[in-house]
């Protein structure tokens, strides 16, 4: 990192004087190329079914004196892409060098070899490719964002899968007639069987509370492709020999019961059901949890088919930031926005959680000091106050963003306002230029929406028999 200049932040965090936020080492980076007079980077990154991004910025000219900040600029921005866009081919057009590294950095031996597998076996069954070329021979855009979602007639149901309980509601034109949420621990089963017998229990409950079922619709944690999960830590008990029973699980269900159905991740459901209850578009959900769920609707209404798993997305270019477990980088919005942060700042704070306590119970410890006014508690939701400030400003860069609503456990009690005020805070003192995006907490009205209702609407409703002949 250090061939990027990394710039302070004007408002640091208060337990974190280390942080050097990506947004600013880019836009410096991007300022000293304008200056210098660059040449194009443009990157294309193909996904399922032919679909693919495109994204352009300028670097240094091969020989240029400052050319190898390049190719720190071009890995760190290829790493966000592909957590944003997803993909698993990469058109590198610009300058030779710069796709050159990149094939080796994201190779099966590279320093980046778990995206090389990621991206490319696990999500998108292919492998994964690099391929350097001239800016002019990057294939053109062809993205095919779907009108998901806002579907109110009929009879619904609408389902949540998290990893501690499942939720099911019925929903008659709009209007939830029945809810209900069980305790299972989905992580813990490695039958395929197990998982279909909950998921069709909670529907069969749902549709005995109705006259028919006309269509069903849900959300859950994970990558899903077509309504199969590619990746989702609640089937994570699953070997992978029997995977694919889970990963066509969703089509058996739909086969069975005859009736459309949609399942996306659940951080897009949180943004489509923000989008409903503000009756505008252009948001980006961030659910500050056990991890960061992020999801987004764009401008026009669309929900894009993008990967959004802003986690494993970096935020933070300080190299000693602290590194993901799972994926090995450092930087990632996982331990900035998520109760990962709250665990990781607790010492530097002063706060020492007991041992052997579950995670949930360890933020219900640091957010009870919050609320009998610990000053040290208080430094860690203002450090994860800051820290979305800058990840906001970072997004924007890549969304085109007129809301960002922030929810999750993490925002509960006093911890919610104190990241909104902080993260308003920054904007307003190093990114003036956004000031127009509004960042809010859920209102009474987002609550009222709810998943479950925004889950439910996600198919359209085929016309019935007697509708057709009527």
């Amino acid at each position: 990192m250090q061939s990027l200049e990394l710039i302070p932040p004007k408002l640091a965090p208060p337990l974190d004087d280390g942080f050097r936020p990506a947004v600013l080492a880019n836009r410096a980076f991007r300022a000293r190329v304008d200056a210098a007079g660059g040449v194009p980077l443009v990157f294309g990154l193909e996904r399922n079914d032919g679909e693919r991004s495109r994204w352009e910025t300028r670097v240094f000219p091969e020989g240029h004196p400052q050319c190898a900040a390049n190719l720190v600029y071009a890995e760190r921005l290829l790493k966000f892409l592909l957590w944003a866009r997803g993909g698993w081919k990469v058109y590198v057009g610009g300058p030779r060098d710069i796709g050159e590294f990149l094939r080796r950095e994201y190779s099966s031996d590279g320093a980046r070899q778990f995206d090389y597998h990621f991206m490319g076996e696990d999500v998108y069954e292919q492998t994964f490719t690099v391929i350097p070329c001239a800016a002019s021979d990057v294939p053109p855009a062809r993205e095919s964002g779907k009108p998901l979602g806002r579907h109110l007639d009929g009879c619904r149901i609408g389902f949540d899968l998290g990893a501690s309980d499942r939720k099911v509601s019925a929903v008659v034109d709009g209007r939830v007639v029945f809810s209900e949420e069980v305790v299972w621990e989905p992580r813990q089963h490695s039958d395929p069987a197990y998982h279909y017998r909950e998921i069709t229990a909670a529907l069969r409950t749902a549709a005995a509370k109705m006259p028919r079922v006309d269509a069903i619709g849900g959300s859950s944690a994970g990558i899903y492709i077509a309504n199969r999960p590619m990746i989702a830590s609640l089937f994570r008990g699953v070997p992978k020999d029997q995977f694919d029973q889970v990963r066509h699980l969703f089509w058996r269900i739909r086969d069975e019961w005859g009736v459309p159905l949609e399942v996306i991740n659940d951080g897009d459901v949180t943004a489509l059901a923000g989008a409903m209850s503000l009756e505008d578009n252009g948001i980006l959900g961030i659910a500050l949890g056990s991890s960061e769920a992020t999801g987004y609707v764009t401008l026009d209404g669309n929900l894009t088919g993008w990967l959004n798993e802003l986690a494993f997305a970096p935020i933070d270019y300080n190299p000693n930031a602290p590194m993901d477990e799972w994926s090995g980088d450092r930087g990632c919005g996982a331990l900035y926005l998520s109760q990962q942060c709250v665990f990781r700042l607790a010492s530097r704070a002063g706060i020492a959680i007991p041992p052997g306590l579950a995670d949930a119970d360890k933020l219900k410890f640091a957010q009870t000091q919050l609320e009998a006014g610990h000053s040290g508690a208080t430094k860690i939701w203002e450090s994860i106050g800051c820290y979305l400030g800058y990840a906001i400003a970072h997004y924007a860069d890549f969304y085109d963003l007129k809301h960002v609503l922030i929810l999750g456990r993490c925002t509960s009690g006093r911890g919610g306002s104190i990241i909104l005020d902080r993260a308003q805070a920054v904007l307003r003192s190093e990114f003036p230029e956004l000031a127009p995006i509004k960042i809010q907490l859920p209102d009474e009205k987002s609550r009222r929406v709810g998943q479950s209702i925004a889950a439910a609407s996600l198919p359209v409703l085929e016309k019935r028999k007697d509708e057709i002949h009527s």
